[in-house]
């Protein structure tokens, strides 16, 4: 299991965390933040300079530190078992989706927990704090750095008050805040993940999604909570299963519509593996369109977090380039009445 304790700089998390690493028998405290050290050593300085803010780099805009977070913590947990306390500030929700996604297809339960004390103590703390590192002027870099993530801390507050087991530390010591931590992990009330358990891929799979339209023939996309991005519904073709089959029963499963028909294909698209990304086929299918459509979407709470028409120009805001480039490919076979056969995402034949 993982206890992820989240929240501003000046929260408590560290503090909090190895408290906690006492209290829970056989635990351990990851900070990803000696993942972003060792990247700091591996990765070329043109590509990390471009992540600079201030004197303070931000590898979470790394896809990489992100891999690492995830393939640290399961590495962790594997040799020394027990429970891992992870302190880091987790503000963007695609990358928490993305983080938390990847460990429940590895079946580790997350417990996410954010300290959250009011922001004028945050202040406070950060403008107390003595020298952060060795040198006056980088430790002052690092306080203004901080200063300027509480807007986005702020901006982030109604879904992480929404998706974690919120503790005030405001008035706690370290030890009080893991106290109450503890007790909540301990009566099963702090932050479970509700993510959606997709297990991760270990060969090529095939994939079915279907393009369901509206009077103006946008396209209907959903905003899964495993996986950064929005996506088409749709899902893994199973063993035996017809793929067109497969669109139909994801459609029904993901948003509660059951098609009539059997929708006809618009687009075949051969994806290369690109490690650790396997690849496969991904089909895409023309399901129709929708009347009434707001009436009859059902999301399942767990999988998906919200559902939106989109012109193909507001989609490309919305969807990963490997997806748009596949919708926009799939909507000029639409037009045109067939369908595409492509490779990597550009068609061939």
């Amino acid at each position: 299991m993982i206890v992820w304790l989240n929240g501003a700089y000046g929260a408590g998390k560290t503090g909090a965390a190895r408290e906690l690493a006492d209290l829970i028998p056989g635990s351990t405290v990851y900070d990803p933040e000696v993942t972003g050290g060792a990247l700091r050593q591996l990765l070329p300085r043109k590509q990390l300079k471009e992540l600079e803010c201030g004197d303070v780099v931000d590898y979470q805009e790394l896809p990489i530190w992100r891999r690492l977070v995830v393939d640290t913590a399961a590495a962790m947990l594997a040799e020394l078992g027990g429970t891992l306390v992870i302190p880091m500030s987790l503000f963007r929700q695609d990358y928490r989706d993305e983080i938390f996604g990847r460990l429940a297809a590895r079946r580790i339960p997350v417990r996410h927990v954010l300290l959250a004390p009011d922001e004028t103590i945050l202040r406070e703390r950060i403008a107390e704090r003595g020298e952060l590192t060795d040198d006056p002027d980088r430790s002052e870099g690092v306080r203004r750095w901080a200063l300027d993530q509480l807007t986005s801390y702020r901006a982030a507050l109604p879904w992480l008050t929404a998706d974690a087991y919120t503790v005030d530390t405001g008035r706690l010591t370290p030890r009080q805040a893991a106290e109450r931590i503890a007790e909540a992990v301990r009566g099963g009330v702090a932050g479970a993940c509700d993510i959606v358990q997709t297990p991760e891929p270990t060969a090529e799979t095939v994939a079915a999604g279907v393009l369901l339209f509206d009077e103006q023939d946008r396209v209907l996309l959903v905003d899964p909570t495993y996986k950064p991005g929005w996506e088409f519904p749709g899902g893994v073709v199973e063993a035996g299963e017809a793929p067109a089959r497969a669109g139909i029963r994801e459609v029904a499963e993901e948003i509660g519509i059951r098609l009539d028909h059997v929708p006809g294909l618009l687009v075949v698209d051969w994806e290369p593996p690109r490690p650790p990304a396997f690849g496969g086929l991904r089909f895409l299918f023309d399901g129709g369109r929708l009347d009434g459509a707001a009436e009859r979407v059902l999301l399942p709470g767990a999988e998906l977090r919200g559902w939106r028409f989109a012109s193909e120009s507001e989609a490309a805001s919305l969807l990963p380039p490997v997806r748009y480039n596949r919708l926009r490919w799939a909507l000029r076979a639409r037009e045109r009445g067939t369908p595409l056969n492509l490779e990597a995402g550009t068609p061939v034949g």
